[in-house]
């Protein structure tokens, strides 16, 4: 783990760091030159009831604004909690420690009735978002030092609203990968098992959450890159309707031909943590070409009495495992005893969502991607590999997977007219093995990238290896309230699980 350099911090510089420890060599995780420290926690998530990561994000912000807890209180109790993780996990790669402490001085000075929604909150970010005055990598080396001018809009929009920067999570390179490992900072694991991958591409930031060393980060999500993470790692991520918030100055913007495929979206322990820093990241920027100023609905009032719910377990030849079926079925138990109806339903072309997802961002045979490495100067990345293999289509068939593209999410609108919600798997099972994730598996939430419906995941239930199971709130567009609303109403009827453990593999 890097730390930022500044005058009032003795940490080596990232580059003398990875001089003297080779970190950056393939698959090797960046850690921090201390000795590591011995995790004994059995379960991480569960802080003394003093202690400010105890509580949610909305509690401990209104305690910050009203001053019942100092910011640098909260600041140094969520550092602390890195300093334990993280050299086991790999998910913090850049640690702003002195100038995070100094900034929650400067909050805990301000007037009270001058703080905003986030004054003084610790949070952290994922690296494919640009943070002014911190390297950014997007997990790309031709990045590797590279320190952005400006913030992203959301970085710049948390920053507004009080909110201090703690580091950056690791990510896979471009963020185009499903499990979280790169070139420049090596693999992140998961909390509950290290010999599991903690999901891509948002890994770093589920990992971190999960393991209470932060209670938010922002994500992003063109292929499940919010929840699968979210449900690897057993925490709450939202991937909101396509065009709710600005993806500029993200890795993947808002350029090209599959651009609506990349949603920016919050990952927390809390559903209700997640409306709040939705509400603070969304709408125009004037500078995203495509996000609209839809009206974001209050999740809390919605009556989850009566709603027509869909629901698919298989889709299509892909078939989860009966745990995560039974997780999934066990929500539509507790929705029917609150009065709501559900319908099985099939969605039409399943077995082909994987290759028309891939046909968007591979048909012009990768050549998008490799102006992108080209643009940072990569010059060594895996997706060297992916772009040699993909198919260059002619322009014609190129369009013409477009056509069958809106022609499918035209058809896939009229089937969910008749429903409010739907309620599906996350992914076939728990997080396997590092090395092992299936692509194909992705299409469960690859589906909502396509359709750009707004999509809510929290826990559900546990596998028989203590692993997490999710399952997805899914709403129509611009009906993220909906979706957040059920996922709200199912997490307080399913209570509380066991958080995470380092006692894994090493």
């Amino acid at each position: 783990m890097a730390t930022e350099h500044d005058s009032n911090d003795s940490s080596l510089s990232r580059r003398a760091f990875l001089a003297a420890s080779g970190a950056a060599a393939v698959g090797a995780p960046f850690l921090r030159l201390e000795s590591q420290v011995n995790v004994s926690d059995s379960v991480m998530n569960s802080p003394a009831a003093d202690d400010p990561r105890s509580l949610s994000l909305v509690d401990l912000a209104a305690a910050i604004r009203t001053g019942k807890v100092s910011s640098e209180t909260a600041v140094r109790a969520y550092l602390d909690r890195i300093d334990v993780v993280n050299p086991q996990l790999n998910a913090v790669v850049q640690l702003r420690r002195e100038a995070a402490i100094a900034e929650a001085r400067a909050a805990d000075k301000v007037p009270h009735e001058k703080r905003g929604l986030l004054h003084g909150v610790p949070v952290t970010i994922k690296d494919s978002l640009d943070t002014a005055g911190i390297i950014s990598t997007g997990g790309t080396k031709g990045r590797a030092n590279f320190i952005p001018p400006h913030d992203a809009t959301v970085v710049a929009r948390l920053r507004a609203a009080g909110a201090i920067i703690l580091g950056k999570t690791n990510t896979p390179d471009l963020t185009m990968a499903f499990e979280t490992n790169n070139l420049v900072y090596g693999r992140t694991n998961n909390p509950f098992d290290i010999a599991r991958t903690p999901g891509g591409s948002s890994g770093g930031a589920a990992a971190i959450v999960a393991a209470g060393g932060s209670p938010l980060d922002i994500g992003s999500d063109t292929g499940g890159s919010i929840r699968v993470p979210s449900h690897f790692c057993g925490i709450a991520g939202i991937k909101p309707t396509a065009g709710r918030v600005s993806r500029a100055g993200h890795i993947i913007d808002f350029t090209g031909p599959a651009e609506s495929l990349t949603h920016i979206g919050p990952l927390a322990r809390h559903v209700d943590d997640l409306a709040f820093a939705l509400s603070i990241i969304a709408g125009p920027d004037n500078i995203d070409p495509h996000v609209v100023a839809a009206p974001l609905g209050d999740h809390k009032k919605i009556p989850v009495h009566n709603l027509r719910v869909a629901y698919f377990i298989d889709l299509g030849s892909l078939k989860p495992t009966a745990e995560t079926a039974s997780a999934v079925e066990r929500a539509l138990k507790i929705l029917e005893k609150a009065g709501c109806k559900h319908t099985a339903v099939q969605i039409p072309g399943a077995d082909e969502i994987y290759g028309v997802y891939t046909g968007l961002i591979w048909g012009d045979g990768g050549a998008g991607m490799a102006r992108i490495l080209a643009r940072w100067g990569t010059t060594e990345s895996p997706l060297f590999d992916r772009i040699k293999a993909a198919t260059n289509l002619s322009s014609g068939d190129y369009s013409a997977q477009y056509e069958k593209f809106d022609n499918w999410r035209s058809t896939l609108l009229r089937l969910f007219a008749e429903f409010d919600v739907l309620m599906c798997p996350v992914n076939g099972g728990p997080a396997p093995l590092h090395g092992t994730f299936s692509r194909p598996a992705a299409a469960y939430t690859q589906l909502f990238d396509l359709t750009g419906w707004p999509s809510t995941v929290i826990r559900a239930g546990t596998s028989p290896e203590g692993l997490p199971l999710g399952i997805q709130c899914v709403a129509h567009p611009w009906r993220e309230d909906l979706s957040l609303g059920v996922a709200r109403y199912l997490e307080a009827a399913f209570g509380p699980f066991p958080g995470p453990s380092l006692t894994g593999r090493s």
